[in-house]
């Protein structure tokens, strides 16, 4: 038998109880680095969420300028519209 190791030893030595000991320092270190990497992702996210709601009110605005635009044009179309028919009927008073 070597020296030092009774029958009452579990066959480890102190280079293992180390291992054991730096694993849940690896964990610790691994749930530190996934921690980290989360928190930079919700910033990005929030970063791109902040520009999307930008581009969101912009084309809100876009849109109702444009439904404005529509509205003035059918106005203006039924407008026309009705010079038109007056054209008409005077046309049709010359003719009688």
């Amino acid at each position: 038998m070597e020296s030092g190791i009774t029958l009452f030893d579990d066959g480890r030595n102190d280079s293992f109880t180390i291992q054991r000991e730096v694993l849940p320092l690896d964990r610790l270190r691994n749930l530190e680095e996934k921690i980290a990497a989360a928190v930079e992702r919700v910033k990005a996210l929030k970063e791109e969420k902040t520009l999307l709601d930008r581009k969101i009110r912009d084309l809100e605005a876009l849109l109702n300028d444009r439904n404005q635009e529509i509205e003035a044009m059918k106005s203006e179309k039924n407008s026309i519209g009705s010079q038109l028919e007056e054209l008409l009927h005077e046309l049709d008073s010359i003719e009688i």
